[in-house]
């Protein structure tokens, strides 16, 4: 019996399995609509619980218009929460300080609510322009626990940083903390393939 695909929503990405965990590099406002929006449209379309942790530059009212302007009766999915739009201080700076245990469970807890309200799985994304450089280290290993679990849990995630905000060694931190990257080129997204991930794709 083959590995069931959920609908990334995402055209150059296609389906993928639970336990997804990729990034986009990103650099301005429509490039996180243009590829977040039809990403959590089909996590509804597919009976999933959405989160969405949101950051400069597109913040909570935004990103919830930018939805409408895609789903119908999006008010309805949040009147039923469905799905959760929240800014990061919210989530990943609670009490003002970013612990990656606390947040790491905090999506483990938002799943498991999730199943028990009879949703699919929990898709989720968070933005990181927030990160200051005192607290990229953290952040980074945060991620790696993310990797390192995500593949047990009916659960996909998309990280997004931007471009603009990472020299080449946050560049290579991100990517091999994730199983591929999206970035743009010359209009375009491309995906970027973590060499583990890829490998680990070919021997299946």
């Amino acid at each position: 019996m083959g590995v069931q695909l959920r609908k990334s929503g995402i055209e150059v990405i296609g389906g993928v399995p639970w336990g997804t965990h990729f990034c986009q590099f990103y650099q301005t406002k429509q490039d996180l609509i243009d590829i977040l929006v039809p990403y959590f449209k089909a996590g509804l379309e597919g009976n999933e619980f959405c989160m969405w942790v949101t950051s400069e530059p597109l913040m909570v009212t935004e990103a919830a218009e930018a939805m409408r302007t895609a789903v119908n009766d999006f008010d309805g999915y949040l009147h039923s929460r469905q799905m959760e739009i929240i800014p990061y201080s919210e989530w990943y700076l609670l009490g003002g300080t970013f612990a990656d245990d606390r947040v790491l469970n905090g999506w483990i807890d938002k799943l498991e609510q999730a199943l028990a309200r009879g949703y699919t799985g929990l898709r989720l994304t968070g933005n990181t322009l927030w990160l200051e450089r005192n607290r990229w280290r953290a952040f980074t290993e945060y991620d790696a626990k993310v990797n390192d679990v995500i593949g047990k849990y009916r659960m996909m995630a998309a990280c997004t940083y931007n471009l603009d905000k990472c020299d080449g060694t946050a560049v290579i931190d991100v990517v091999k903390n994730h199983q591929f990257a999206l970035i743009k080129q010359e209009g375009k997204w491309d995906i970027i393939e973590n060499t583990i991930y890829k490998q680990a794709k070919q021997a299946l």
